[in-house]
C-alpha cells in the first residue's frame, strides 16, 4: 500500500511538472485574465441594465414597487459602481474598495430585485464573492500594526482565512448547477467527478489540478448550457441565460486565480510542506 501510495504522489508530482512547463509562457497573463473574468458579470450586468434602461424602471416600478426617481437611483448607482470597480479591479487600483463596493451591488440587488429567497441566484453569488475574496486576498501585504498592544489579525493570516473562505464559496455553483436539472448516467458521473474535484479545493488537496479541472469542465458546461446566443425566439430566455453565462466566467476567473496564487496556508497542500 506505501509503494503504491510512493508510486502515485511521483506520478502526480510528474504531471505537476509537465503542466507547469506547458502553462509557463501563460503564467504572467493568468492573474489579470482571472481578474477580468470575475469581474464580467458585473460588466455585462451595468451595459444589460444601460441598454435596457426603460425595460428595467418599469420592472422595478411596476413588480417591485420603487417610487419614481428612487428606481432611477438605485439602477444608476448600480451601473457606476459595477463598472469603476470592475475597472478598479482589473488595474488593481483600490481593488479593496473596489471590491467590497461590488458584494454591495451583490446584496443590494438581491433586496432590490427581489432574489433574496432565490436558491440559484443565491448560490450563484456565492461562488461570484468567492471569486471577489481570492483577489482580495492578493491585495493583503504584511503591514505593521499601528498598535502593537493590541491584539491585531496579522495581514498574512488574514489573507489565509480569506483564500479558504473564496475556495470554499467558489464551489457553491457547481453545487447548485449539479443537482439542477434530469438526471442521467453520463449527469451522475460528470456531477461526481466535479463533486470530488469540488471538497479537493475546499481543504486544498491537490487544489491547483483540482481547480484546473474545474476551470475547463465550467468553461464547456458554460458554452453547452448557457448559449445564449443560440436562443432567438425567446427574448427572457436569452437574457437569462447571458447572466448565467457571464456569472459562470466569473466563477471560472476564480478558479482561474486559484490555479495562479495556490490554496493559501489553510490548505491540505501547504501542512504537507511543513513535514
Amino acid at each position: 500500500m506505501s509503494s503504491l501510495k510512493e508510486q502515485m504522489e511521483s506520478y502526480s508530482n510528474k504531471i505537476e511538472d509537465v503542466l507547469d512547463k506547458v502553462g509557463q509562457p501563460l503564467k504572467p497573463y493568468i492573474p489579470a485574465i482571472s481578474r477580468l473574468l470575475i469581474v464580467a458579470t458585473f460588466i455585462e450586468d451595468s451595459l444589460r441594465i444601460m441598454t435596457q434602461w426603460r425595460d428595467q424602471l418599469s420592472f422595478m416600478e411596476d413588480s417591485r414597487h420603487f417610487p419614481w426617481g428612487l428606481s432611477h437611483l438605485f439602477l444608476g448607482l448600480n451601473v457606476i459602481v459595477m463598472l469603476a470597480a470592475s475597472f478598479c479591479v482589473v488595474v488593481k487600483k483600490r481593488q479593496t474598495y473596489a471590491i467590497y463596493g461590488l458584494m454591495g451591488v451583490i446584496i443590494a440587488q438581491a433586496f432590490g430585485y427581489g432574489l433574496i429567497f432565490d436558491v440559484s441566484f443565491f448560490l450563484r453569488n456565492l461562488s461570484v464573492m468567492g471569486g471577489l475574496m481570492m483577489v482580495l486576498s492578493e491585495t493583503m501585504i504584511k503591514r505593521k500594526q499601528m498598535f502593537a498592544a493590541l491584539p491585531q489579525m496579522s495581514e498574512t493570516n488574514r489573507r489565509m482565512y480569506l483564500q479558504l473562505a473564496g475556495r470554499i464559496l467558489l464551489i457553491f455553483l457547481f453545487i447548485g448547477s449539479a443537482f439542477h436539472g434530469d438526471w442521467s448516467v453520463m449527469r451522475l458521473t460528470v456531477s461526481l467527478l466535479g463533486l470530488v474535484a469540488c471538497i479537493m479545493v475546499a481543504v486544498g488537496f491537490k487544489a491547483k489540478w483540482s481547480a484546473m479541472f474545474l476551470v475547463l469542465f465550467l468553461s464547456i458546461l458554460n458554452v453547452f448550457v448557457n448559449n445564449f446566443w443560440s436562443v432567438q425566439h425567446s427574448f427572457y430566455k436569452r437574457d437569462f441565460l447571458r447572466y448565467d453565462f457571464f456569472q459562470s466566467l466569473s466563477t471560472v476567473g476564480g478558479f482561474l486565480l486559484l490555479v495562479s496564487t495556490g490554496p493559501g496556508g489553510l490548505s491540505y497542500d501547504e501542512k504537507k510542506k511543513e513535514f
